[in-house]
């Protein structure tokens, strides 16, 4: 965290986010603060004694609503550890016969949740074109923190095997409005693999429900769950609608 909150330009109660996900904080030290208004973080209660403080990220179409922020390849090594293995404790329900991260910071965990599974390898996806990809195994895909078209997001074809008929886990580091998580899902089952679900650090707002419908949102987890914010006088409050 940051000694000094710089507000960000045209954006009260927001700082810099250099200093966040860089270590945990214990429960103990946030007990009485859990509740909002929330200035420049959202502290969220891992339910195992640690507390992680997101940042507050103001979304641009919309100036009075911000999400809480989690960037996991700007986290600390012991935060994404810590993430990791508790994703991993996730996993473990789903019996997977192998791992796939989704580009680029499913990636990020992928590798320590297939760890725990105890899996010699994992299978990632990836948004960049190889001259021997095969469009049949991609898809076109759209993020809410990425503005423009979407790009497509392809398996390469030599790890085509590692899916099919194979019993497959999703990892992702956030889902939100799901866009990208149910373009893959459906991509993976095209290709002969039974997804069994998904595990996520964290679940974002609410539109992921609808998106991705009663069954395939019973078959995901999350490690923690974060609202919508907006804001008010005395700082960020949650709102807790589909927006």
């Amino acid at each position: 965290m940051t000694t000094e909150a710089t507000p960000l330009p045209g954006w009260p109660w927001t700082e810099a986010t250099t200093g966040y996900w860089q270590a945990l904080e214990p429960w103990t030290a946030w007990q009485d603060r859990f509740q909002p208004p929330f200035r420049h973080g959202v502290p969220i209660d891992l339910q195992d004694g640690w507390v992680l403080v997101l940042p507050i990220r103001p979304l641009p179409q919309s100036p009075d609503r911000a999400l809480a922020s989690l960037i996991a390849n700007q986290a600390s090594l012991a935060v994404v550890d810590h993430l990791s293995r508790a994703m991993g404790r996730l996993a473990q329900a789903y019996q997977p016969d192998i791992v796939v991260g989704l580009p680029t910071l499913g990636m990020v965990f992928a590798p320590g949740i297939a760890q725990s599974l105890g899996h010699a390898r994992w299978a990632p996806l990836g948004y960049s074109r190889k001259f021997w990809y095969d469009e049949a195994l991609s898809t076109h895909v759209r993020s809410i923190t990425t503005p423009g078209a979407g790009k497509s997001i392809y398996l390469d074809p030599n790890q085509w095997p590692l899916v099919q008929d194979r019993r497959v886990l999703i990892v992702d580091d956030v889902v939100s409005s799901a866009q990208t998580l149910t373009q893959v899902w459906d991509l993976l089952e095209r290709l002969g693999a039974q997804v069994m679900g998904a595990v996520v650090a964290m679940r974002q707002g609410q539109a992921w429900q609808q998106a991705m419908g009663p069954q395939r949102g019973r078959q995901l987890s999350s490690v923690f769950d974060s609202s919508h914010l907006r804001l008010a006088a005395d700082g960020w409050w949650p709102v807790h609608d589909a927006r």
